[in-house]
């Protein structure tokens, strides 16, 4: 007999099942979401439940079916956290090899003159507004393993790396 799949299961895009590079910070935060939702929400969730299901016919209570929406979706978000930090590797920097990676802060150098700062991160971390770029972006990944001194180009930019921490 097979199971039946959801629509919304069909479109998932399957997450990758590697390590999944956190700092200190994003590990924290993961697990204060977690903390949030189990302790707060997801009993909120299920008292609202209760309580429209007493409301009478389920099948045309919107209330009820919108609890039973929120309810699912506290508990897809509790086990997508727990993936994550199952899977949740912490971003180490080790200090005797040389050139960027992973946990590296990078100075680099445009041929304008323009200086930008850069933190090698893992991807669920990216924000390059905030100088936090992933090493699988097209820039990120052109700067693994390079030394101080040598020259990257990512989108038509040529970058010089003036410092690594």
């Amino acid at each position: 007999m097979r199971l039946p799949t959801r629509k919304s299961q069909s479109l998932k895009i399957p997450h990758d099942e590697g390590p999944l590079y956190l700092t200190q910070g994003g590990i924290e935060k993961l697990e204060r979401r977690l903390k949030k939702i189990e302790s707060l929400e997801l009993p909120e969730a299920i008292e609202d439940v209760r309580r429209t299901g007493e409301f009478g016919d389920f099948s045309e209570n919107a209330e009820y079916q919108e609890a039973k929406w929120r309810m699912r979706r506290l508990h897809n978000s509790v086990l997508t956290i727990k993936d994550k930090l199952k899977r949740a590797v912490l971003i180490e920097t080790d200090k005797g090899v040389g050139g960027v990676q992973i946990g590296s802060t990078v100075v680099l150098q445009t041929t304008q003159g323009d200086r930008k700062t850069f933190e090698i991160v893992g991807p669920s971390e990216t924000d390059p507004t905030r100088g936090r770029l992933s090493y699988r972006s097209p820039l990120g990944a052109s700067l693994m393993g390079r030394e101080v001194g040598e020259s990257v180009e990512a989108a038509l930019i040529h970058y010089t790396i003036v410092d690594i921490t």
